[in-house]
């Protein structure tokens, strides 16, 4: 069977990571991203062959408009020349159009229907929706597709990501390893969802100030939100930009403080302790603080409390409490090998 697998984001590519060499095995596949900067910085820490077509539009309409056009268009010249038999996105929008124009039957992954953009450009046009069970289907019935088409698996994408061998040939930006470590992951501004918040520098200067004498490091984005948090922290801690091995870099983390996606649920199901500032408020966020694996808080003051607590507390709780969760959970990839059969 011919498979066109599209990935677009740092989240999605680990996931397709055990996806493709599950499939590639008996199968003829044509993996496909877009150019865009975490992506391809993972795409070569995790030593995957993918295709770049195209590139992200960044964060204004119309450039993401004429940037998906365009990625439209050099797709629709490869995929008529692969002839696959089935797609598999993780909600691409340009996968979904393409796929629905040439006839393709689709299957996507989503955990995001906050992504209200994404889901209003793909849901309609897909035939089979996997979505984690803690997500209600009404959450994507609503934007058009059908609920005998969503199927719902005992498990959050996390679940997934985590199993991966992490890759360890990258220097830590952690620098003395008599200090502990403190994590802080930067939220999206350039998604079609996201808003630009303003709540992480009150945070990290909260951080800064009472915390000084620890590896206090902060994963940015884009080159230019890097830039302004230096000049917003006077360059007193270490901002760098996403290039390691996101479980390797958590392994090594005592603290992890997220904006609520894929590091801060990757954190929590590894037993980190994680603080999520909930910048793009959404169900698996919930889902996790539910299972006391996440304590979501945005006050300063507060935070800076929580992150002394747990420097003194020598409780493995949560490590226990975060097996327990994930032995509760089912392999996704193995459902959808099991419907691409059917």
């Amino acid at each position: 069977m011919k498979i066109w697998i599209d990935v677009l984001t740092p989240k999605q590519l680990l996931f397709a990571e055990p996806l493709i060499k599950k499939l590639k095995k008996n199968n003829d596949l044509l993996c496909t991203s877009r150019k865009y900067n975490e992506v391809t910085k993972l795409t070569k820490i995790r030593n995957l062959d993918l295709i770049f077509v195209g590139k992200h539009g960044g964060s204004e309409k119309e450039s993401k408009l004429r940037f998906s056009i365009n990625r439209m268009n050099k797709l629709l010249t490869k995929i008529t020349k692969f002839e696959p038999d089935i797609t598999i996105s993780f909600c691409s929008p340009e996968a979904a159009r393409v796929s629905f124009g040439l006839g393709i039957k689709h299957i996507a992954f989503c955990d995001s229907p906050h992504a209200d953009a994404v889901m209003r450009l793909t849901l309609p046009l897909i035939q089979k929706l996997l979505i984690p069970n803690a997500i209600p289907k009404k959450e994507f019935t609503k934007y058009g597709i059908e609920q005998e088409k969503i199927i719902p698996y005992n498990a959050i994408d996390a679940f997934v990501t985590i199993q991966r061998r992490y890759t360890n040939n990258t220097k830590l930006p952690f620098e003395n390893n008599q200090r502990k470590n403190i994590l802080i992951r930067i939220e999206e501004e350039e998604a079609s969802y996201a808003s630009k918040s303003k709540i992480i520098i009150p945070i990290i200067k909260k951080i800064i100030k009472d915390h000084k004498n620890e590896n206090i490091v902060v994963l940015g984005r884009y080159k230019k939100q890097i830039q302004d948090l230096k000049e917003q922290t006077n360059r007193e801690i270490k901002i760098v930009e996403m290039s390691f091995d996101g479980k390797y870099l958590l392994k090594n983390t005592d603290i992890f403080i997220g904006s609520g996606g894929t590091m801060t649920a990757e954190a929590a199901l590894m037993g980190i302790p994680t603080i999520s500032y909930n910048a793009v408020p959404n169900i698996i966020e919930k889902f996790l603080v539910k299972k006391t694996l996440v304590k979501r808080e945005i006050d300063p003051k507060k935070i800076s409390r929580y992150i002394t607590k747990i420097f003194q507390s020598t409780n493995d709780e949560r490590q226990i409490r975060a097996k327990e969760v994930i032995q509760e959970m089912e392999d996704p990839i193995e459902k959808l090998i099991k419907i691409i059969k059917e």
